[in-house]
């Protein structure tokens, strides 16, 4: 995973290269802006992967099976996490996100409607399994 840090860290300095030459250009605010995200957006994910990286190393006291280069297809064999099978609450997520959007268009009170719902549905979906049949 460390070569996927880098190649988003790659990308964040490709972006602000881009930036500073299309500011050069063109003046344009609104695009100088866009491409400033870019570089952010890039940055942040690579740095988010380079320190999860380095606390699974920590974890596993060496380095990852996909940084090795002995490494075989077996050694990534094992449970990968957990993954719920018949949850509905990503579904209703979708749609209180949907309603916000919608919202944009048709009136500021679905936003207000939505954005609630958005909140209930993402509560519900963080603490399915802390109570009820599914426990753990």
């Amino acid at each position: 995973m460390r070569v996927q840090a880098f190649m988003f860290y790659g990308c964040a300095v490709f972006f602000l290269a881009t930036d500073v030459v299309y500011w050069l250009w063109s003046g344009d605010w609104t695009g100088t802006t866009a491409l400033g995200l870019a570089v952010g957006l890039a940055g942040l994910i690579g740095f988010y992967v380079h320190f999860t990286v380095r606390r699974l190393e920590r974890a596993n006291a060496g380095p990852l099976y996909e940084d090795d280069p002995e490494g075989e297809i077996a050694d990534a064999a094992g449970e990968l996490g957990f993954f719920s099978p018949h949850s509905w609450w990503p579904l209703f997520v979708g749609l209180s996100a949907a309603a916000v959007a919608l919202g944009v268009v048709f009136g500021w009170w679905l936003v207000i409607l939505g954005a609630a719902f958005a909140i209930l549905t993402t509560i519900g979906l963080v603490f399915e399994y802390y109570r009820g049949h599914f426990a753990h």
